[in-house]
C-alpha cells in the first residue's frame, strides 16, 4: 500500500510539473521577436468584476529590477475575455498616455491616429501582443499573425507605461506582470 502512494504522489508531482510547463510555453512569433523570451509575470485586468484580458509579459531575460524594464526588449501579450472595439481600445490607451503626461499633444494625436488604424476589433479569445523594443518601432500581432507597427521610436515607452509606470492605474497588474506579486 505505501508503495502505491508514493507512486501515485510521483505520478501527480509529474503531472503538475508538465501542466505548468505547458502554461508557460512561449508563442513561436514571441520567440521570433525575442531571443530566448520567458515569462516575467502574468495576471488579469478586471472592471467593476468583468474579466477584460489576461496578460503576460514575455522578456529576454528575467528583470529583477522593476526600474528598467521599458529599457529592454520585451512582448505584452494580452488575451481578451470579451468583445472591444479596436477604435475604443484606440481611445483608451490614449487617454492613460495622455493621464500618465507622456508625450506632446502632437505625438499624442499622431499616436492615436497610428492606433486607430491598427488596432482591430477582438472577440472573446482574440489575443494582440505588442512587442516593445526600445529605440525602434512598436510591432503588434494577433493571434500571432503580424498586423503592423507604428514607428514613433518614443511610442513604445508611452504605449507600455499604461501598464508597467509605477503610475499606472492598475498597480495590482503591474505588479503580477512584473512577478512582485
Amino acid at each position: 500500500m505505501k508503495t502505491i502512494t508514493i507512486i501515485a504522489s510521483v505520478v501527480l508531482c509529474v503531472l503538475l510539473m508538465a501542466r505548468n510547463a505547458q502554461a508557460v510555453t512561449v508563442p513561436d512569433y514571441i520567440n521570433t521577436e525575442i531571443s530566448e523570451a520567458q515569462l516575467q509575470g502574468q495576471g488579469l485586468l478586471t472592471w467593476f468584476g468583468l474579466k477584460i484580458y489576461s496578460a503576460n509579459l514575455w522578456v529576454s531575460k528575467k528583470n529583477s529590477s522593476e526600474q528598467n524594464i521599458l529599457n529592454q526588449q520585451f512582448a505584452l501579450e494580452l488575451h481578451y475575455k470579451r468583445k472591444l472595439e479596436g477604435v475604443e481600445i484606440a481611445k483608451v490607451s490614449i487617454e492613460e498616455i495622455k493621464r500618465l503626461n507622456i508625450g506632446t499633444e502632437a505625438q499624442q494625436s499622431s499616436w492615436l491616429r497610428s492606433m486607430k488604424a491598427l488596432f482591430p476589433n477582438v472577440e472573446k479569445g482574440s489575443r494582440l501582443t505588442g512587442i516593445h523594443a526600445p529605440g525602434e518601432a512598436t510591432r503588434f500581432y494577433r493571434d500571432g499573425k503580424f498586423l503592423g507597427e507604428i514607428t514613433d521610436p518614443q511610442f513604445g515607452t508611452a504605449f507600455f507605461s499604461i501598464w508597467l509606470d509605477t503610475n499606472t492605474r492598475e498597480p495590482a497588474l503591474r505588479q503580477a506582470l512584473l512577478g512582485s506579486k
